[in-house]
């Protein structure tokens, strides 16, 4: 009875000290925990200078290249919680976008998606120059959608995580009154509205402690001029149903069915631009899938990839089929 007694107060003294070093030094704690968090995923921090600018990057894994492009106002660690369901099966590479996280910031510099989309091909000329699977969420994926349409041979897949890019899917009463105010969740002018942001963005709680709260509301207010910047650039960047058609990467199209960012009608007109696609649409879920739900979301990606590696195993004997003397 007395060790068990002396071990409850060793645990509740440990989970006082946590709790106090959380309150005083939220920063530090924040930072100590997204390490920890980035070690159980099987990630590591890396660090890219590429030409005006840097981008650091989440690094784990080994087989096939993965590339995940994190959305507006968000950073490389919106995946880490779903990276570690995917570091067993592939080479995971995670970059923060210039403007965001803990990327280099230019106020003159041009943050539109054909800037971050050019950005990006320098980032993987030099971390992953041969052929990628290529996933995004938010901006990331209208990214990633414009890059595979001006890269096609770069990319072998595409995962869609509620994608902006489309008229359809920038209908949401979120970008609707920003046009007509300029007001929006992601843009956090005081550190009392990060909980806005957190609320519009998801449907489904996830875990975030205090002291990383704390951390993204005090980096968000600090981004806010320059944010609101690139919000003006991004909203008026052309569409991509605009400039492409009959798009031939293979894409997984996935959208929260509860999102408040952007409409979930946008998943119908990402579908309409590729002819092979796969669309499932998550009840419950919000802007965030891979944070709201990231073991579900991770299970539908890895459905979708079997089913790529079984459909490229069909195609040569089909061929050879076709081909046979008769």
């Amino acid at each position: 009875m007395i060790i068990i007694y002396t071990v409850l107060s060793v645990a509740a003294a440990l989970l006082a000290a946590v709790l106090l070093f959380e309150r005083v030094a939220p920063v530090a704690a924040a930072r100590l925990g997204m390490a920890l968090e980035r070690r159980r995923a099987g990630l590591r921090l890396r660090q890219a200078a590429l030409p005006g600018c840097s981008m650091p990057y989440l690094e784990g894994g080994s087989g096939d290249v993965l590339v995940l492009v994190h959305g507006f106002a968000g950073d490389k660690d919106n995946f880490t919680r779903i990276a570690r369901f995917l570091t067993p099966r592939y080479r995971v590479l995670i970059p923060d976008l210039p403007g965001f996280g803990d990327a280099s910031r230019d106020p003159q510099a041009g943050h539109a998606i054909a800037d971050q989309v050019e950005r990006l091909r320098a980032f993987l000329d030099r971390h992953a120059p041969g052929r990628v699977h290529l996933g995004g969420n938010s901006m990331g994926g209208y990214i990633a959608a414009q890059f595979a349409a001006g890269h096609p041979e770069r990319v072998a897949s595409l995962w869609l995580l509620d994608a902006a890019g489309t008229e359809a899917a920038q209908s949401s009463p979120a970008l609707t009154g920003y046009r007509a105010t300029g007001a929006m969740p992601l843009l956090v002018p005081t550190e009392g509205d990060f909980a806005q942001l957190i609320a519009s963005s998801s449907q489904r709680a996830f875990f975030l402690p205090y002291s990383v709260r704390t951390a993204l509301a005090r980096r968000a207010v600090a981004d806010f001029a320059l944010h609101t910047a690139i919000m003006r650039q991004v909203t008026a960047s052309p569409l991509l149903e605009r400039q492409f058609d009959g798009l031939r990467t293979p894409a997984l199209i996935v959208w929260g069915e509860q999102d408040r960012i952007l409409h979930p009608s946008g998943a119908a007109a990402l579908a309409a631009l590729f002819g092979d696609h796969r669309v499932i649409l998550m009840p419950g879920i919000g802007h965030l899938p891979m944070l709201e739900a990231p073991r579900r979301s991770a299970q539908d990606y890895f459905d979708f990839r079997r089913r790529l590696a079984q459909a490229a195993s069909v195609a040569p004997a089909a061929e050879a089929l076709l081909t046979e003397p008769r």
